[in-house]
């Protein structure tokens, strides 16, 4: 995938029943199902039986069991209330005989009311002074573990910068705070917000558990460490486009159990406030054998 429109061919489930739905599944680099894609898949079954032009407000769910990305992922949508401001939907992912992952999202109608919202920090730099990860594998590929630089040479339809550009080389402890870049590559004027929707779930399950490793980072990284999403929560709050850069802001609180904890703000470059992030995922040494 290279593109938008790429993206959108795996994100757009086959219809095959009432509330049924298929979805095919892409390598991005880790022998799993992205996590990302299984959100965005649901949330696109979600909003198939979304009929009175409510807006997604919040999602939370569960990954219960690893994607095989040689067989299709079935979604079942059940319809749990529509009431007259709100409209909830379960979501329920099956491979074979085994549920995968779990959905629960709410849709609220349009009203107007009060607004606030918190500031983008101002002391970032803007993407075009930044390098990219495909600047990264140029100038240290030699040198990142075969995991790592597998993963940043696959292609996709994002373009991510960090704010600070790691040495994988120093092996030193960092901060729990991670800003982020990211594009989307190829023609965006035409997305509507339930597909605007859809696309930022897929991105917001890059890079958040990376601010949990960070403090780590002098011993672990995603060669040596098994990680995966647990669970993740996301809020929407206003509409956005996809014609510039955007920032995603995260911090990991927490890390314990073999588990991490991050959450993360989506901003637009002109510092709007579009979604929030929260996610808990597995962190666990992988033990050398022998």
């Amino acid at each position: 995938m290279n593109s938008v429109n790429d993206l959108l061919k795996i994100l757009i489930l086959e219809e095959i029943g009432e509330n049924q739905f298929n979805g095919l599944s892409k390598n991005v680099g880790s022998p799993n199902v992205f996590g990302g894609q299984v959100l965005a898949q649901a949330l696109n079954a979600a909003y198939r039986t979304i009929f009175n032009q409510r807006v997604l407000h919040s999602m939370h769910a569960y990954f219960l069991e690893a994607g095989n990305l040689n067989f299709p992922i079935t979604y079942n949508v059940s319809t749990i209330r529509d009431g007259g401001s709100f409209s909830t939907r379960r979501v329920t992912a099956i491979q074979g005989e085994k549920t995968i992952f779990i959905l629960a999202a709410s849709f609220h109608k349009n009203e107007e009311g009060y607004e606030h919202q918190i500031e983008m920090k101002s002391n970032i730099k803007p993407p075009e002074e930044l390098q990219s990860w495909t600047d990264l594998v140029v100038k240290y590929g030699e040198f990142l573990p075969d995991k790592m630089k597998r993963f940043l040479q696959m292609e996709r339809p994002i373009e991510f910068k960090p704010t600070q550009m790691i040495n994988p080389m120093e092996k030193k402890d960092l901060s729990p705070k991670l800003d982020m870049w990211f594009k989307l590559k190829g023609d965006t004027s035409v997305l509507d917000l339930a597909t605007k929707q859809q696309i930022l779930t897929y991105i917001s399950d890059y890079n958040i558990l990376s601010a949990a490793l960070r403090p780590h980072a002098s011993f672990a990284h995603y060669g040596n460490t098994q990680t995966a999403s647990l669970d993740h929560s996301m809020w929407f709050f206003r509409d956005f486009n996809f014609d510039d850069w955007m920032l995603f802001s995260i911090e990991s609180l927490s890390a314990s159990n073999a588990r991490g904890f991050a959450k993360g703000n989506i901003f637009s470059r002109e510092g709007k406030l579009i979604a929030s992030v929260a996610q808990e995922g597995l962190m666990r040494p992988i033990k050398k054998k022998g």
